[in-house]
């Protein structure tokens, strides 16, 4: 069978081309500047993979909310996107607790996953409590990009930004140190 891309191209980078990236979160994005950002990263990225954005509903928390109510919160989110995910899916889900990477570090990841023979990754961003624990436990891997907590908005916008540069990085194509 006749490999479609050229032969200049490394093979790593032939595997990763044309990978499915999904990113599933909760809620809406409701402010211009964040959709904005969201375009451009989507525009950027359509050269490099197929990507697909599956919002969730978010539950609202009441001000003084108990502990129990926000993990019942966090339960109903988690039900929602666990209902998304794809069998075929390898799944990184970005929580406080999961395993710090570098820039390189994570072009590493995707690039190893894609050699691997995985041509889905699915990203899950929970709400502003985080994500459920059926939701953890189901996640091939766990991301974490800081100690700091973020606005779940603001972090798709991140992650975006992170798998572009990823991308850019499997290419040997520049990008900021």
């Amino acid at each position: 069978m006749k490999d479609f891309i050229t032969p200049s191209v490394p093979f790593a980078e032939r595997r990763i081309i044309g990978m499915k990236i999904t990113l599933a979160v909760v809620g809406k994005i409701k402010e211009r500047y964040l959709t904005e950002a969201l375009e451009e990263y989507e525009k950027r990225l359509s050269r490099y993979c197929k990507l697909e954005m599956i919002q969730v509903a978010d539950e609202k928390t009441p001000d003084g909310a108990s502990e129990m109510m926000e993990e019942q919160i966090r339960d109903k989110e988690g039900e929602r996107i666990l209902a998304k995910i794809r069998p075929d899916a390898y799944v990184i889900a970005l929580a406080i607790q999961g395993q710090m990477l570098d820039s390189v570090e994570l072009a590493g990841k995707l690039e190893k996953l894609g050699v691997n023979g995985v041509s889905h990754v699915m990203f899950l961003i929970g709400g502003s409590l985080g994500l459920s624990q059926a939701v953890l436990s189901r996640a091939d891997y766990l991301l974490s990009f800081s100690k700091l907590t973020f606005p779940h908005q603001l972090m798709r916008v991140m992650l975006l930004e992170q798998i572009y540069r990823s991308f850019r990085i499997i290419g040997n194509e520049p990008y900021h140190k």
